[in-house]
């Protein structure tokens, strides 16, 4: 248990919250040990409250390598923030990603979405989310996916996602984005690369695998259509269409060069609405109209700022 790495990144699990945690502790320069846990009843529940006996809420092996609890321990998302609180009680310094819904004393450092509206003295906010999306991240993507580079120019990405608490996604939505692209496309003689998420319902997927299934442009859904080209969309695109349904994909587009542009989000609710508006307002990303006319870019890149700020914050050199 003594050879463990001196940081740990603690998750339910969930691709975002990984994501985050792993980008993190990257940008520190921090080699990391990976937990992915599931707290048990009642804490299941009730996390990221402590409770009597909260040391054992994820299990035996958790519970014994408290003994051994790392210098840093970064966590993201509600499951996690118990498990940072419990680590802070063992002597490591925590932080933790996203509002944890109680009060931020509880941890080191807070890095939350300055569109959740958390503020104290130990939070620190970003615009967007963290990821690991910077020019040497995409230099190993577009030569990792170097076949696309051969499609015909200009490319354009378009990123779908889901249905969530704040946007719709639907067949009937996805049906008005390809209308509004395809004759652009079609005009230029450039290419359309598609990859879906996990959250794209069957109903979009359907819709996109009759439009371009059989087509001369890359349509990636699943792992029947080979290995996620994800990285390489973000890589070698000349402009990106990114539904508006998740933070993380609209920040990680952001992140390229590419100028992005997003289907209706005047039809996002809640608190990602201030972050599109912000995004509009810095120009970085404008509503899809009929003619995907290129703007001129600053690439979005709050993860080194962040990870700056919280050596800074940290003393960790």
């Amino acid at each position: 248990m003594t050879s463990l790495p001196r940081t740990w990144t603690l998750t339910d699990g969930h691709a975002g919250n990984v994501r985050q945690a792993a980008a993190l502790a990257h940008a520190l320069g921090l080699p990391a040990r990976e937990w992915v846990l599931q707290a048990r009843a009642p804490w299941k529940q009730l996390a990221p409250r402590v409770l009597p006996g909260s040391d054992g809420a994820f299990g035996p092996q958790f519970q014994t390598a408290l003994d051994h609890a790392p210098a840093l321990a970064i966590g993201c998302g509600r499951q996690a923030a118990l498990a940072t609180r419990v680590l802070r009680a063992y002597g490591s310094r925590v932080i933790q990603i996203l509002d944890p819904r109680v009060r931020p004393q509880h941890w080191d450092l807070v890095i939350a979405p300055t569109h959740d509206g958390l503020r104290g003295p130990n939070v620190l906010t970003l615009l967007g989310s963290l990821h690991p999306v910077d020019d040497a991240w995409l230099a190993d993507a577009r030569q990792q996916f170097s076949r696309l580079g051969a499609l015909p120019g200009p490319r354009t990405a378009l990123l779908v996602g889901g249905p969530s608490a704040h946007a719709t996604l639907d067949a009937g939505e996805i049906q008005r984005i390809c209308l509004a692209i395809n004759p652009i496309v079609q005009r230029e003689g450039g290419t359309l690369m598609i990859a879906t998420s996990r959250r794209t319902p069957a109903e979009v997927v359907a819709v996109l695998r009759e439009r371009y299934g059989n087509t001369r442009h890359l349509l990636w859904c699943d792992d029947g259509d080979g290995a996620n080209p994800y990285p390489g969309l973000l890589g070698w695109a000349d402009r990106i269409v990114c539904t508006a349904d998740s933070v993380n994909m609209l920040s990680e587009a952001c992140a390229t060069h590419a100028p992005v542009f997003v289907p209706t989000p005047e039809r996002v609710r809640g608190r990602p609405q201030r972050f599109l508006r912000a995004l509009l307002e810095r120009g970085r990303i404008h509503a899809l109209d009929d003619t995907l006319e290129h703007f001129e870019v600053t690439p979005l890149r709050e993860t080194a700022r962040v990870a700056r700020q919280v050596k800074l914050r940290l003393g960790l050199g």
